[in-house]
């Protein structure tokens, strides 16, 4: 049976990467024979999953130890991600736990330093920065040159848009959390930001109003659970 790297359907090189995670590492030929095709489509398969990321090369001592050691290929970090996770359920248990047995104000004090640790790190990407230019800086809040988060101006001032949450399951459920984006966004601009639009309430994205005519002494703010939003009569 002969088969080429573009010839293979998507599901093959799913069923590769399932067979190099259960062995640790595979070679080519070992690749080849479970997957019943020849050696050089094999390669190539593996040449493609290599450049995408998902797996990478290493060395393997041949077992009559004669010879120069054989070419593996391992699932990288990336690849592993591939594979199911319980991130969201490990997320939301840590949290009900810290409510749960250290009761709401703990939960806002591990919150408060989550807020602390990302104001931290933006702090030195800010300095000397206009509001204006910081504001469009922190459409990167989340992700480097994030392409589903976006700065608009309209007549009533700035607004950051996301369209892609990267904690979205926890925070449908824990919507709390998302209070550390608000405070650090606050505590970064100087001004007070509040949500107008929110993944919780069905809008499908979050929208983020920066008040500039309101400003905030950040020197004694910290954090700040959101209100919740009001209820339509």
């Amino acid at each position: 049976m002969s088969a080429s790297a573009k010839n293979l359907p998507v599901d093959s090189r799913q069923a590769m990467l399932v067979f190099i995670k259960h062995k640790g590492s595979a070679t080519s030929g070992e690749v080849a024979t479970h997957m019943r095709i020849t050696r050089e489509g094999a390669r190539q398969q593996l040449q493609q999953l290599e450049r995408e990321g998902w797996i990478a090369r290493s060395s393997r001592p041949r077992e009559d130890r004669a010879g120069r050691p054989a070419v593996a290929f391992q699932i990288t970090p990336a690849g592993d991600h591939l594979f199911p996770k319980s991130y969201d359920s490990l997320s939301l248990t840590l949290v009900d736990v810290v409510a749960d047995q250290l009761g709401p104000e703990a939960l806002d004090k591990l919150l408060a330093a989550l807020t602390d640790q990302q104001v931290k790190r933006w702090e030195p990407k800010l300095a000397g920065k206009s509001l204006p230019e910081r504001i469009k800086a922190l459409k990167g809040i989340y992700d480097v040159d994030d392409a589903y988060t976006s700065v608009k101006k309209d007549s009533r001032g700035y607004v950051l848009v996301e369209r892609n949450c990267p904690f979205l399951n926890v925070a449908l459920k824990r919507p709390r959390l998302c209070s550390v984006t608000v405070s650090t966004l606050t505590r970064l601009l100087g001004v007070r930001v509040v949500r107008e639009e929110r993944f919780q309430d069905g809008h499908r994205r979050c929208v983020f109003r920066v008040l500039e005519d309101e400003p905030v002494d950040v020197r004694g703010f910290r954090f700040a659970p959101e209100p919740e939003p009001q209820q339509a009569a």
